[in-house]
């Protein structure tokens, strides 16, 4: 059983928690890039509430160019959104056993906000010791092969925080009470090894 699924900027933790049902993840880079969308986007927790993290792009989020082509606007970005995660993050319970190789995944340089987000999805994957083969369409299908769910467009800005929500401890929650389906990172923050249990529920 294969998930088809657009390729997001550390995504909401629901992806993962969709994941585990699949054999293969497969995302699609031959579409056309799609704006109001997790592709260039990510979701974390401060302590005033959600935090946006977003990736400026070359040609702007009313672009029609094919994903595996859309390009990131240089990499000051980077170091704007590591700031904002250790702000977010430093005083969470796992941040200092991640902190070092998420630093570097974030020093290091990139064109296409494909390779980021893939680089984003692995090193994910990685540290949730999950090893489901990951690969990138070769062509745009409208409609997918018989054993692949279709998951493409469904986890959104708008409707993330429909889906069932994941309870763990949160860093602000008792200021701020609980956010649901944030980026993967914030359940990696608070729940560090633990965190594929919490998926796995």
């Amino acid at each position: 059983m294969y998930l088809l699924s657009d390729l997001q900027y550390f995504p909401s933790l629901i992806l993962y928690k969709y994941s585990y049902q699949y054999s293969d993840i497969v995302f699609e880079q031959y579409e056309s890039y799609q704006k109001m969308s997790f592709r260039n986007r990510c979701i974390i927790a401060g302590a005033n509430g959600s935090i946006t993290l977003s990736i400026p792009l070359m040609e702007g989020r009313n672009q029609k160019t094919l994903m595996k082509d859309v390009k990131m606007q240089g990499s000051k970005w980077q170091g704007q959104h590591w700031k904002s995660i250790v702000s977010c993050y430093n005083k969470s319970p796992w941040f200092e056993f991640y902190k070092d190789e998420l630093g570097q995944l974030y020093s290091k340089k990139f064109t296409f906000l494909v390779d980021w987000n893939l680089a984003c999805f692995e090193w994910s994957m990685k540290k949730l010791k999950l090893s489901c083969p990951i690969s990138l369409t070769e062509s745009f299908e409208e409609k997918v092969a018989e054993g692949t769910t279709d998951f493409r467009n469904k986890i959104l800005p708008k409707n993330y925080k429909n889906f069932e929500a994941i309870r763990y401890r949160q860093v602000f929650e008792d200021k701020i009470g609980f956010l649901p389906n944030l980026s993967i990172l914030d359940l990696l923050f608070c729940e560090g090894k633990a965190a594929v249990d919490k998926l796995e529920d």
